[in-house]
């Protein structure tokens, strides 16, 4: 799955000591060039700076060609995601803030938040998502607590029926 994203989950994957699970999850990750200069901005924290001046050889930085009109509102960073995005036939976009993520899904993406892609990380057995959850919740990220609490419990129903399917394989 191609995907691209925008600053937000980039940065909270980093800071959360995350940021491999990417690879992992999806077949090419993709940011247009405004994210990468959004990571290294100077009150970025120091880790994302580092990680953004020596990015992974994963991680694929390209510049859109064209600018999608509904993104005028937006920023850099998010404009420049759901461009590039559209110009490479991506599958998925990572985003977190609310008006990009409807704006991306009004042009057809899959919208994927910082909260889905570390659920994804814990069903392939790359972290734990509470500890995931712990360390987020000592950064800035800012969501209701509920979000929290809904994904722990879709955590546990999940571990619970993979728990029952090994137990009885003929069902």
């Amino acid at each position: 799955m191609i995907v691209v994203s925008d600053t937000s989950p980039l940065n909270y994957l980093i800071l959360i000591d995350a940021i491999e699970v990417l690879p992992k999850l999806f077949l090419d990750i993709h940011v247009p060039d405004g994210v990468m200069r959004e990571l290294q901005h100077p009150r970025t924290p120091a880790m994302v700076k580092r990680w953004a001046e020596d990015p992974p050889s994963w991680l694929h930085i390209g510049i859109p060609s064209t600018q999608v009109a509904a993104t005028a509102a937006l920023d850099l960073g998010e404009a420049q995601a759901i461009a590039l995005a559209t110009e490479l036939h991506a599958v998925g976009l990572l985003m977190d803030e609310r008006r990009g993520r409807r704006i991306a899904q009004q042009q057809g993406f899959t919208v994927l938040g910082t909260i889905t892609v570390l659920e994804l990380a814990a069903r392939q057995g790359l972290l734990d998502l509470t500890s995931a959850f712990t360390a987020l919740s000592r950064t800035s990220f800012q969501i209701k607590p509920a979000y929290f609490d809904a994904a722990l419990e879709r955590d546990a129903a999940w571990k619970l029926a993979q728990e029952n399917a090994a137990r009885n394989p003929e069902r």
